[in-house]
């Protein structure tokens, strides 16, 4: 009877492990997925986004580094102007690295909103200013 308590008692030790080992490896899943793959779909996102939103006259800058303005744009390719001589190139449109036009938009509408919401605060401080009781002497 003892050989078999043994074999019982080691059996259920194989299968816990078994099972800790599955969480382990889903875990490990779970944590590379919110590490790697989320952020790398969301910028693949944003990136898309960029082009998708590029309009005639953005300055963009391709991603070999070549910078210009869209004088064109077609259904998968875009024509960037570059430097003084007016020197035309055309590119497919995933080769957009970034559109300096849309990100002075964007920054110009967070100054805008960091600007209102100062305006807002100083305006509360004026009025908490104008509430006090005046002191006559």
């Amino acid at each position: 009877m003892n050989i078999f308590s043994t074999f019982a008692a080691a059996s259920s030790g194989r299968a816990a492990g078994s099972t800790g080992m599955i969480i382990m490896m889903v875990a490990l899943f779970a944590a590379m997925y919110f590490f790697t793959i989320r952020p790398q779909k969301k910028q693949q996102k944003k990136e898309q986004e960029i082009r998708d939103n590029t309009q005639i006259g953005d300055e963009i800058t391709t991603i070999g580094g070549i910078c210009g303005r869209v004088v064109a744009i077609k259904d998968d390719t875009i024509t960037i102007e570059t430097g003084s001589d007016r020197t035309k190139i055309k590119f497919k449109k995933f080769a957009i690295g970034s559109n300096h036009t849309a990100n002075e938009k964007i920054k110009a509408e967070i100054e805008a909103a960091k600007a209102a919401s100062q305006s807002k605060k100083s305006s509360k401080s004026k009025d908490s200013v104008d509430d006090r009781p005046k002191d006559e002497e």
